[in-house]
């Protein structure tokens, strides 16, 4: 008889449920490492060993012969050297490979530049021999410091003069240049000291950088993040900008439709000020008057809705009504009771 497969509720549950489970972790793990898997991911992993990090971070690119290829991934300290670790898509890397650091931009970023030499593929990280780090400027003015500071200057004069002494009897444009370079040297003598100094205070210079470095990479860095800030806030900058220059056009417009109604209307403000400013005594001394005044209305009328009044004479002694509290009768207030 045919067998016909067996329906999916008749099949051994547990299996499905491992195999279920070993799918999801199967892609779970694919999912974690996507960026390494061939095809689909970023490239493979490999490593190269420096000197030192030179200002290399994760995220820096990798090129190949001018063209990116990956990224850095890892930057990390073994003993007194550094291991990068990178992704290559795309390329091959022979046993003979060279990686160096190079600076991308003004702002001091750097990538990695692989030159893929050899015939044989690359095992293991690319050792110290085959790596190389951007040259640090503050060593190279402290070396130039340093060989500039050894020259004898006394010798460099006696040689220059044996030079024209040499090259008397040649031609005249030779006299002149060695004429020049005997000025020159005589210059150079002449300024031992000042050049000393110098090279003295470079030098300190130089122990200043280097001793503020930390401080330098974190301005270098802000700066660059204000840089990015603005280029990811350039829109708003240029609406308001754009805005800006609307709201000029618009209110240059309303003036000038208008002008023939406020030239007049600034005209009789003019006027109103100056009147004011004439009268300021007087309109001084009316705010002082006024406040006494607004004083006393405020207390006839302060008591509810109705007007506390004091009609003085109204009755004789005989019929006046008693005050309540002994108030005292005053006709005559600030005078005589």
């Amino acid at each position: 008889m045919p067998r016909f497969p067996r329906a999916f509720a008749e099949r051994n549950r547990v299996v499905l449920a491992l195999a279920g489970l070993l799918v999801m972790g199967v892609a779970f793990l694919a999912a974690m490492n996507m960026s390494g898997l061939p095809i689909i991911g970023d490239g493979k992993v490999y490593q190269a060993v420096f000197t030192e990090a030179g200002g290399l971070r994760p995220g820096n690119e990798v090129r190949v012969a001018g063209v990116r290829v990956g990224e850095v991934t890892e930057v990390r300290l073994d003993g007194n050297q550094v291991v990068v670790s990178f992704q290559a898509k795309g390329v091959d890397l022979h046993d003979e490979t060279t990686a160096a650091i190079k600076v991308k931009t003004m702002l001091g970023q750097k990538f990695v530049a692989l030159d893929p030499l050899g015939t044989g593929s690359l095992d293991g990280p690319i050792p110290l021999a085959r790596t190389t780090t951007p040259y640090d400027v503050n060593a190279a003015v402290s070396d130039m410091a340093s060989t500039f500071g050894e020259i004898d200057t006394v010798k460099l004069e006696a040689s220059f003069d044996a030079l024209a002494d040499a090259f008397e009897d040649t031609p005249e444009s030779v006299q002149r240049m060695v004429a020049g370079l005997t000025d020159l040297s005589r210059t150079i003598s002449s300024r031992d000291t000042e050049l000393d100094r110098l090279l003295t205070a470079t030098d300190g210079v130089t122990g200043t950088l280097a001793s503020r470095n930390t401080e330098l990479a974190a301005l270098i860095n802000d700066g660059s993040d204000l840089l990015g800030e603005l280029q990811k806030r350039r829109k708003a900058v240029h609406a308001l900008f754009v805005g800006s220059s609307e709201l000029g056009e618009q209110l240059r417009g309303l003036v000038e439709d208008n002008e023939e109604s406020l030239a007049p209307a600034l005209r009789k403000l003019d006027r109103v000020s100056a009147i004011l400013n004439d009268n300021q005594k007087n309109i001084d001394q009316a705010l002082a008057k006024l406040g006494p005044y607004y004083r006393m209305l405020g207390s006839a009328l302060g008591n509810g809705r109705w007007v506390d009044a004091y009609l003085c004479g109204l009755f004789d002694q005989n019929n006046e009504p008693v005050l309540e509290n002994d108030v005292v009768r005053n006709c005559y207030p600030g005078g005589a009771s």
